[in-house]
């Protein structure tokens, strides 16, 4: 017959062994807040790297970024280009001091006299226009500008120019200039499909507005623009002949309208214009046509 007793509510059968282990008593406080510890130091190593972060963040080197062929503008320096390409191209062999003296001050004596520019027993030059149409970097603070210059008697021809920046903020002429080929380019894209304007009502007003726009009529294009539209009408007057096509931007902010129109003289031109518009109660209302003077 097995005898068992109760202590304290548990129930021990009796020739059971029970073993009590002594342990200290920091040791017992220790495993019990060791997860409250290890939370705490996660929270200072959190804050202590934010602080390093904000402090002194990382920083990129430099060389393994590799940096935009793009050179800074600079318009003066594309001036001093320009200047250079149009006294350089201008001459008359009757009269060739003329040309060294014009590009003296640019030359210097770092070149020979006139660029090296040595002019035939007879004939002349003259540049009707002259601007940069690319521009790349050489080195710190020294540019090659491609100026394309147009003249009269050999045509358009591209001339590149290098202009440098000296240690005191002046211009000067970083060698002898060369005439290259044109900037790479294509034929024009092709205008983007569009969804095209199906409301009759917005039709005529766009129509309107800008029949009014290219005469210059702006009394009655005031009719058609919202109230806080802004407009800058071309500075001869055109009029409009047909409206080619509608079709709605790729938000619906804006209608790209084609149109035919002539001038005075009767040269015909096919324009592309973009109008934004708005409606309101009911009612279409431009708010812009292909350009905000404002901005």
């Amino acid at each position: 017959m097995s005898t068992s007793l109760r202590i304290r509510g548990a129930r021990v059968t009796k020739g059971a062994s029970v073993s009590v282990s002594a342990r200290p008593l920091w040791q017992i406080r220790l495993v019990r807040g060791l997860p409250r510890y290890v939370l705490y130091a996660a929270c200072v190593a959190g804050l202590a790297a934010s602080a390093r972060f904000t402090l002194a963040p990382p920083r990129v080197s430099a060389s393994t970024v590799a940096a935009p062929d793009v050179a800074a503008a600079d318009p003066a320096a594309e001036g001093y280009a320009v200047l250079f390409a149009r006294r350089y191209l201008s001459w008359d062999a009757s009269q060739p001091q003329l040309a060294v003296q014009a590009l003296t001050p640019m030359i210097g004596t770092a070149l020979a006299p006139g660029g090296g520019l040595t002019l035939p027993p007879n004939g002349e030059q003259h540049v009707l226009w002259a601007e940069v149409v690319q521009v790349r970097a050489r080195k710190a603070g020294a540019h090659v500008y491609t100026v394309a210059t147009q003249t009269d008697a050999t045509g358009l021809v591209y001339l590149a120019v290098g202009v440098a920046r000296e240690p005191d903020g002046s211009l000067a002429l970083a060698g002898y200039p060369a005439f290259v080929g044109p900037p790479d380019a294509t034929g024009a894209d092709a205008p983007a499909r569009a969804t095209e304007v199906d409301e009759p009502a917005l039709a005529a007003v766009i129509g309107r507005a800008l029949r009014n726009y290219l005469a210059g009529s702006s009394e009655e294009l005031a009719a058609d623009l919202s109230s806080s539209a802004r407009v800058s009408a071309p500075g001869f007057a055109l009029t409009l002949e047909s409206v080619q096509r509608l079709g709605w931007s790729a938000d619906r902010h804006s209608v790209l309208a084609t149109v035919m129109a002539r001038d005075t003289r009767g040269v015909r031109y096919t324009l592309g214009y973009e109008v934004d518009v708005a409606e309101f109660s009911g009612r279409w209302e431009v708010s812009a046509i292909e350009m905000e003077p404002q901005r």
